[in-house]
């Protein structure tokens, strides 16, 4: 999909960070926008940022785990638009915690949001996007979704989910001669809000001897890139039918590392967790 402009697009997680991002670019680019955030303040932040474009923007408070509720966005959005050409799955949470220190209840949450959300924005949008007779999907998946981590078993399995279904769907499309793609997206660390939104479980005090509120800033020192550079390239990708699209050097890093050493790199990230809990303990102790 070239030409973005008189386009119509449908975005969740519009809110804050790369949403936010995503719908200001795609206005330049002349696409009217039907935003999405369970956040009401943020979502309307984002509006009032868009005021004097000339597209035709319009906005719903939505909770992407509920089926119901996204099913009933998607067919106001071809209500008030008239058709949707671009759907993208941005919403998303994040979860920190060991296997054994997470509750059932709380791989139920991360999914319902992360995967079920992006299956629910699919399945809605997807007739809608084939009667457009040009349409493209964007689901955001995450380096956690090429590489696995220690205690993220939960926001990995989403993320694997979400590449795994895209990459499939991408496939299906192309079996049928659908005029729709799709394409996954995997950012590295992004500076937005996610890390200070996360759940993180007391389980990960006890696994690396330190305060989960620090985990909180050692994730957010990974965070390289801006969510302004990450919707530009998702854009470009976009632009150029890309099946996956990497944000960041860091994600190209950890691609090459899955590549080049397909079981031996969970071992350097035990590693490094290992190395960061040690160094945190001195430098605590040394403060007492």
């Amino acid at each position: 999909m070239k030409q973005l402009t008189d386009k119509v697009a449908a975005l969740t997680g519009a809110g804050s960070g790369i949403g936010r991002a995503l719908a200001l670019e795609l206005a330049q680019q002349g696409c009217h926008l039907a935003l999405a955030d369970i956040d009401d303040s943020g979502l309307q932040e984002t509006v009032d940022l868009l005021a004097g474009s000339n597209i035709k923007v319009t906005q719903c408070r939505l909770d992407v785990a509920k089926r119901d509720a996204v099913y009933a966005w998607a067919e106001a959005v071809q209500r008030d638009h008239g058709r949707v050409n671009i759907v993208i799955n941005n919403a998303g949470v994040a979860l920190s915690g060991t296997v054994d220190g997470l509750s059932v209840e709380d791989y139920e949450w991360i999914m319902a949001i992360n995967f079920w959300g992006t299956i629910y924005g699919c399945k809605a949008f997807l007739p809608l996007l084939e009667a457009s007779g040009e349409g493209h999907i964007v689901n955001i998946s995450s380096v956690f979704g090429l590489t696995a981590q220690p205690l993220m078993s939960g926001y990995n399995a989403s993320k694997y989910a979400v590449r795994g279904f895209t990459e499939s769907l991408r496939q299906d499309l192309e079996l049928t001669g659908a005029k729709v793609s799709a394409t996954c997206v995997h950012p590295g660390g992004i500076k937005t809000n996610i890390a200070k939104r996360s759940r993180v479980d007391a389980s990960v005090a006890t696994a690396t001897g330190g305060d989960p509120g620090d985990a909180v800033s050692e994730f957010e020192k990974l965070f390289f890139n801006t969510p302004e550079s990450a919707a530009k390239v998702i854009i470009n990708g976009l632009r150029k039918n890309r099946r996956r699209v990497l944000i960041g050097p860091d994600a190209r890093v950890f691609d090459w590392l899955v590549r080049c050493f397909p079981s031996g790199y969970q071992w350097l990230f035990t590693r490094v967790v290992k190395s960061r809990s040690k160094a945190a303990a001195k430098a605590s102790a040394a403060a007492r």
